[in-house]
């Protein structure tokens, strides 16, 4: 069970840490004078994807608040691709670092998760002090076989036709799907079996939003996050038009309004 306990500004959490398996004790000291952000906010784009997965959400927060954003690249993917040797226990250590510095920069912290970095976001929200989680497309499911078949259906189409090449699919999962070893997809999957158990233990207010179209995380992940997620305060939005990358979806606008509304 987690403790939590105020002493002046100095913070200090006990958990099991399930990324070393041991028990841990974490102690945030603040030091927040006149010029520090009051509002801090980490983005975690997903699975073999980079910082570009969540930009334009970012770009739409940064240009209505003051916040102090972090978009960190996870080891191993960005533009370039470089997961062989690289466990999940890194991805999440990763984001924790991202975390610790804003939450000793500002006085209140928002995680935002997009698919697998959603999954992060979970595991954050329940270890540190938190006080708003988003879970984008969140993968605590993963692949939908019906809607995948249908947008490899329409790539067979576009093949046939000669319009390979601008076939949105293609373009966006020809590079990943060569550059992904079979070790990093089996961590991905590990990532996600370790966290899925501890889903209860949220407890702060979270937004769930998800494409109805979505091939890589099915409809039904979201579902599963909002039954799951322990807080009482939780909403959950279906976008009927938004396949996975959901921040670069033709329904954006009305999502990051929801994000905006909800964090504000």
């Amino acid at each position: 069970m987690n403790k939590f306990k105020a002493d002046g500004l100095k913070y200090t959490k006990h958990f099991t840490n399930i990324v070393g398996c041991k028990k841990c004790i974490i102690i945030y000291n603040y030091t927040l004078g006149g010029d520090a952000a009051v509002i801090g906010c980490l983005c975690i784009h997903g699975f073999t994807g980079a910082p570009s997965e969540v930009e334009p959400l970012v770009a739409y927060l940064k240009k209505r608040t003051n916040w102090e954003i972090a978009v960190p690249t996870l080891p191993g993917h960005g533009e370039t691709l470089s997961l062989k040797g690289i466990e999940y226990k890194n991805w999440i250590e990763h984001a924790e670092q991202e975390l610790q510095r804003l939450i000793e920069k500002c006085e209140t912290v928002y995680v935002i998760g997009f698919s697998m970095g959603g999954l992060i976001a979970s595991y954050l929200a329940v270890h540190y002090p938190v006080k708003k989680l988003v879970l984008l497309s969140a993968a605590a499911l993963y692949v939908s076989p019906k809607i995948l078949f249908r947008d490899m259906g329409e790539m067979v189409k576009d093949l046939f036709r000669g319009r390979l090449s601008e076939n949105e699919m293609f373009i966006r999962y020809k590079r990943k799907i060569k550059a992904t070893p079979i070790t990093a997809t089996l961590q991905f999957r590990r990532l996600v079996a370790a966290i899925r158990p501890i889903l209860n233990q949220v407890t702060i207010p979270t937004l769930i939003a998800q494409g109805e179209i979505d091939g890589v995380v099915p409809p039904k992940s979201a579902q599963y996050l909002y039954q799951n997620i322990g807080t009482t305060a939780k909403k959950l939005i279906y976008l009927k038009e938004s396949k996975h990358l959901i921040c670069h979806s033709k329904e954006k606008e009305k999502l990051f309004t929801e994000i905006h509304h909800f964090l504000s």
